[in-house]
């Protein structure tokens, strides 16, 4: 007869980590693509003002963004002040640095895409008109003649 030992303990099988890293990398090309970077840091305060009608751009790629309105809270107020400012890009502005931020512009993009260029107003909704006046007229001044004004979509009041 034969003689049998004792059983060795069960051991649970190793765990496969090969499909690990194909995961892995599947949730990181995923969280690439869907992500967006912020084009600039926003230094001022804007409550955009509501709208009854509104038009959604088809390409916003090609928008280039004009910030006005009051510098936020802390050093920024202590630097500029709290009458609205101009932001361009990352930095506070004047609005005679607005032709060379359109030159700018216009020449990030393509030949074939510079005359798609728009420039959005995206302004404070207690910002002075006078301000907002100054800058498109800066704005036509430098050829850039496809403005818009951002603004937040609210109900339509039929009374």
């Amino acid at each position: 007869m034969a003689r049998f030992t004792g059983k060795k303990p069960k051991e649970t099988p190793a765990l496969n980590m090969g499909s690990m890293s194909d995961i892995i990398f599947m949730l990181l090309f995923f969280f690439m693509t869907i992500t967006t970077m912020r084009e600039s840091s926003l230094y001022v305060t804007i409550k955009v003002p509501k709208a009854t009608e509104t038009v959604k751009l088809e390409k916003k790629s090609l928008v280039s963004y004009i910030n006005v309105g009051t510098p936020m809270q802390g050093e920024w107020q202590k630097k500029y002040g709290t009458d609205s400012r101009i932001q361009l890009n990352d930095q506070i502005s004047e609005v005679s640095d607005i032709p060379l931020y359109v030159e700018n512009e216009f020449q990030a993009r393509i030949e074939a895409d510079r005359p798609f260029v728009t420039f959005s107003i995206k302004a404070d909704k207690d910002t002075k008109m006078g301000l907002i006046s100054d800058i498109k007229q800066e704005l036509r001044n430098t050829g850039a003649f496809k403005i818009f004004y951002n603004a937040a979509k609210s109900e339509r009041n039929y009374n």
